[in-house]
């Protein structure tokens, strides 16, 4: 499976919304592109496709910015990749060898799709955010 960095760079602006508290304000553009080098104009247009699959709301105005539409336990990494590339297209396969190794593949991405969509944007951002032990 082929990531492209736009679909990378989607995943982790999610992930920065996902730490958003629900009292916090919007997060603004500038707050989730500068700390992964992620160029502005590009950002924008990665966050209106989030919108536009209902991942993401905006809030307009000098206290605007971005946060997730739904709790990050209800969205999915499969979901950010999809909104951003779309989903697979199917590949076609000519002779009995190339369809044998097509149902291969086809199990394959059936796998990683699982994974993908089973996998919440909280499970991930869980495992980049420090944890507070008390002793």
């Amino acid at each position: 499976m082929r990531i492209s960095a736009k679909a990378e760079y989607a995943c982790l602006a999610v992930m920065a919304l996902a730490r958003q508290r629900l009292d916090d304000s919007p997060i603004r553009i500038k707050d989730i592109a500068e700390p992964y080098h992620i160029p502005e104009r590009y950002l924008v247009q990665i966050l209106l496709q989030l919108k536009g699959a209902g991942l993401v709301v905006s809030t307009r105005g000098a206290a605007g910015g971005y946060r997730l539409a739904r709790p990050a336990t209800a969205i999915s990494l499969g979901e950010v990749l999809s909104a951003i590339d779309g989903p697979d297209p199917p590949r076609e396969a000519n002779g009995a060898a190339a369809q044998a190794l097509a149902s291969v593949w086809e199990l394959v991405r059936a796998a990683e799709r699982a994974v993908l969509d089973s996998t919440s944007i909280a499970q991930i951002s869980e495992r980049t955010s420090p944890r507070e032990w008390i002793i």
